[in-house]
């Protein structure tokens, strides 16, 4: 008889006396301050007074309290421990770390650091004024702490502050101004304990984060100096603390402060004497330049994260830009026009006459290849890319003069239809740059898309577009194009960009050699190369042969995607301090009944043992599998919904009775692979893109196989006829 789904089998777990396995009804559940559980625990000869002092918890992983919200969450084979109440904890904790023993103060810090992180145990702790007690005891710096212990005690005080503060419960603008001072005083010390120095940058990054007030007293804080400092150093987590509280100022500062750059805005807004701005600025990216993305150490995805969202917040800055329409009365921004006039023909005197002037002005403007030839600022009206691309062509203009001459002559010479208009291809070229680049949008939560390139100059984004103009213009030679394939070229120019972007050229120059292997012709020979599995095999018996292989590779596929799932997959939790991570693991049984999870301290290396995953859910149990905004983490999230690359990664498992199981996948790739695994599972078809993708892999490359005894032999679109029959069956043969 199947046990009623209310009753799970559960240990607890007693200091000095053996588990007992009891039956537990998670309805009416044993209270922490109920009289049943003194009952319960004298059945087993526990010596326990005060029931309502005593409260459970999980035995394992993060060891949280069990509440009247948490109850259901409870499996069966969970291991659960009696412990004091939260509340006696807190007062205990709060008691000792105020104790004059250095011993006892040590081990209620290191205890309190572990405690905080339970939302039961913080709420409580709160209540008694136990985040004033710890602002205290950093405030007072070494007077509360020994000094053989200083740098031990002030960690664990630190990362319980920091616990206790990213529950929500309190508002981070009742932090003093002298806590702010003294964290910021380890940040800016040249040596500090590293655990301390990690713990004081995410604290600094909090306060940014969620107070607009506590931004301005940070940002007088800290030094420039120190920031930059900190990113010299080996330790790569010190590192990617520094580079997430300078995108957390960037991204709090006002939008007058934003526009010197990213890397900038800390240089112009945080100390006056400090304000060697463009010198500053240049500095702090060479440092991220040699010794974060060249340095002696491989980047690890949360480095890489921050240096993607650093990246994504510089390209931002163009948006106001990429935004703004063209005045076409405003004489300052005609002016730009006519220096680009100046610039390309100022060999050529300008005639006297008003009329013969604007004459000239038109042919000149023709020749720059602007649509609007009489008026050509109506060419940046429409956003985007407004006046962005008219920035874009003033620098290729100033600062690659000779290029930009080279461009314009080279085609308003020309003759026979086939010269390239400047204007509009720069103006069109910057409107896909903006999307292939993605300005103006959020950094997306689960992204480490970063370009090394865009680090090593001063003004990647112009640098970006003049190699890029001159692809065009070289792209459209090639091609022989005219106006009418206008639109062609920029598919080809797009396709070459992608391309080249997704080999992560590490600088400029490396990027024009990627692209010099780009060209038409093998973009061409690349695009034929992957059309070939199409293009081959379109005749009947070939479509019929594949529709006998495919039955096959799909279960080849299947197969693969279940193995997968099997060895499993590390999935990280969303919080709101990204840097501390928590992750979570969850493998498929190799029976494949039952998906095995459980948290995990830190990413694991490797495949993680079923024994130390504390819950699962029996495959039988799982009704369906929903993805993208049908998620309940999804919906629940409004800030993840707006973001749509988190969109994309999100699946949720919903399990009897009316449980689920939410998934953020780190990349395409695994969403792929579990999206795809889990239809399996439930006998569903798999219709993930990379599915469709191995599918035509798979069969193009068996059919080959197939075929190769056919080589240069034509296959016939009908089979060959059946003759006739013999006018008699009898048939005699001589072997004589």
């Amino acid at each position: 008889m199947t046990p009623p789904a209310d009753i799970v089998k559960v240990a607890i777990e007693w200091p000095g006396a053996n588990a007992q396995l009891i039956e537990m009804d998670q309805v009416s559940m044993l209270c922490m301050c109920d009289a049943s559980l003194e009952k319960f625990v004298c059945t087993y000869g526990w010596s326990l007074s005060g029931s309502e002092q005593f409260a459970l918890r999980y035995a394992d992983g993060p060891q949280l309290y069990i509440t009247e919200q948490s109850r259901a969450d409870i499996k069966n084979g969970t291991i659960l421990r009696l412990a004091i109440s939260p509340a006696r904890a807190a007062r205990q904790l709060l008691d000792r770390i105020q104790s004059h023993s250095i011993d006892a103060r040590l081990e209620a810090l290191k205890e309190l650091a572990k405690l905080s992180a339970d939302p039961t145990f913080a709420t409580e702790f709160i209540n008694m004024e136990g985040i004033g007690t710890l602002a205290r005891l950093v405030e007072s710096g070494t007077q509360c702490f020994s000094s053989c212990s200083f740098g031990e005690m002030l960690a664990f005080t630190l990362t319980a502050f920091l616990e206790l503060m990213d529950h929500g419960i309190v508002s981070w603008d009742l932090i003093s101004i002298s806590f702010i001072k003294q964290i910021a005083g380890y940040v800016n010390q040249p040596m500090v304990d590293v655990s301390i120095l990690q713990r004081s940058l995410a604290i600094l990054e909090s306060m940014v984060l969620n107070s607009h007030s506590l931004y301005h007293r940070v940002a007088q804080e800290i030094t420039v100096g120190q920031l930059i400092g900190h990113l010299q150093v080996s330790n790569q987590e010190i590192q990617t603390y520094a580079i997430a509280l300078i995108n957390a100022l960037f991204l709090k500062a006002p939008e007058d402060r934003r526009q010197v750059g990213a890397l900038g805005v800390i240089c112009s807004f945080l100390h006056p004497q400090e304000m060697a701005s463009t010198l500053a600025q240049k500095h702090l990216r060479s440092i991220i330049l040699n010794h974060v993305i060249r340095g002696n150490r491989p980047i690890k995805a949360e480095m890489a994260h921050q240096l993607y969202v650093l990246q994504v917040l510089t390209f931002n800055l163009l948006e106001e830009r990429m935004m703004t329409k063209m005045d076409p009365n405003d004489q300052a921004q005609r002016d730009i026009i006519f220096e680009l006039r100046r610039i390309a023909f100022d060999g050529e005197n300008d005639p006297t006459g008003t009329e013969k002037r604007k004459a000239m002005y038109t042919k000149d403007y023709k020749m720059l290849g602007f649509t609007n030839h009489v008026n050509p600022a109506l060419d940046f009206t429409h956003t985007p890319p407004g006046m962005l691309a008219l920035d874009n062509m003033l620098y290729l203009a100033k600062v690659h003069q000779d290029t930009y001459i080279r461009i314009v002559l080279e085609n308003s010479s020309r003759e026979d239809k086939h010269e390239c208009p400047f204007g509009r291809c720069a103006i069109e070229l910057t409107r896909m740059l903006c999307e292939i680049l993605q300005v103006g949008e959020l950094p997306n939560e689960g992204c480490n898309d970063y370009h090394p390139m865009f680090f090593t100059h001063d003004r990647a984004w112009e640098e970006f577009f003049c190699v890029c103009i001159q692809l065009l213009n070289k792209t459209w030679k090639e091609m022989r194009a005219t106006a009418e394939d206008f639109n062609k070229v920029m598919q080809v120019v797009r396709e070459q960009i992608t391309r080249a972007l997704a080999m992560k050229p590490s600088s400029i120059d490396q990027l024009k050699n990627k692209l010099r292997g780009l060209s038409y012709s093998e973009i061409l020979r690349l695009r034929q190369s992957e059309r070939m599995s199409q293009d081959d095999f379109q005749s009947p018996p070939i479509i019929e042969l594949r529709e006998r292989i495919q039955p096959e590779i799909l279960e080849l596929i299947k197969q693969q995607r279940l193995n997968r799932l099997c060895e499993g997959s590390c999935f990280r939790k969303l919080g709101n301090r990204r840097r501390q991570e928590k992750f979570w693991f969850c493998r498929l049984s190799l029976n494949h009944k039952v998906l095995h999870y459980g948290d995990l301290d830190e990413s694991p290396q490797g495949e993680v043992p079923f024994e130390l995953l504390s819950d699962k859910i029996p495959v039988s149990d799982i009704k369906s599998v929903v993805t993208g905004k049908d998620c309940p983490h999804m919906k629940e999230k409004s800030a993840l919904k707006q973001n749509k690359e988190v969109l994309e990664l999100a699946f949720s498992v919903l399990y009897d009775p009316d449980e689920t199981l939410n998934f953020v996948a780190p990349n395409k790739y695994e969403y792929c692979i579990w999206t795809d695994g889990l239809c399996a599972l439930l006998g569903r078809e798999m219709g993930s893109d990379l599915t469709r993708s191995d599918l035509d892999t798979l069969i193009s490359m068996e059919m080959k196989l197939r075929l190769l005894d056919l080589e240069n032999i034509t296959i016939p679109e009908a089979p060959p006829p059946v003759p006739k029959e013999p006018s008699s069956y009898n048939f005699t043969y001589n072997y004589s």
